[in-house]
């Protein structure tokens, strides 16, 4: 059974960084594709970034370029996310998710595996 357990979140100031980290197992997952979405609220849950397991392909929302970077650890199966110059309005719950493919995708509904999220506050 695949988990995906995220931790990193927390309360920053705006201009502040935070790196997130989804830790998974129960697979291999070097055919996988493994993105972060998020979901602030009353908003839709959308895209922030991907990365393809194998090979390090990554995908960054235009929200994301320039400010986030993900990455992943292949001896530890875990992927990150750093994040910098953070912005109030990047406050959201955000969430890990795992695709058994090598296309990236950007819609929720195409990733197969979910975590519970980790909440991100940026203050002004």
């Amino acid at each position: 059974q695949v988990q995906l357990v995220e931790s990193g979140g927390g309360l920053v100031q705006a201009g502040g960084s935070l790196r997130l980290s989804c830790a998974a197992s129960g697979r291999t997952f070097s055919n996988y594709v493994m993105a972060w979405f998020r979901q602030a609220p009353g908003k839709e849950r959308e895209f922030v970034a991907a990365i393809r397991w194998s090979g390090g392909y990554t995908y960054y929302a235009d929200s994301a370029k320039g400010r986030f970077t993900i990455s992943r650890d292949n001896a530890k199966n875990t992927v990150y996310l750093q994040m910098n110059s953070l912005k109030p309005e990047d406050t959201a719950v955000y969430y890990c998710a795992g695709g058994d493919t090598i296309i990236i995708r950007t819609t929720p509904g195409k990733y197969d595996y979910w975590g519970q999220g980790t909440k991100v506050t940026v203050s002004s």
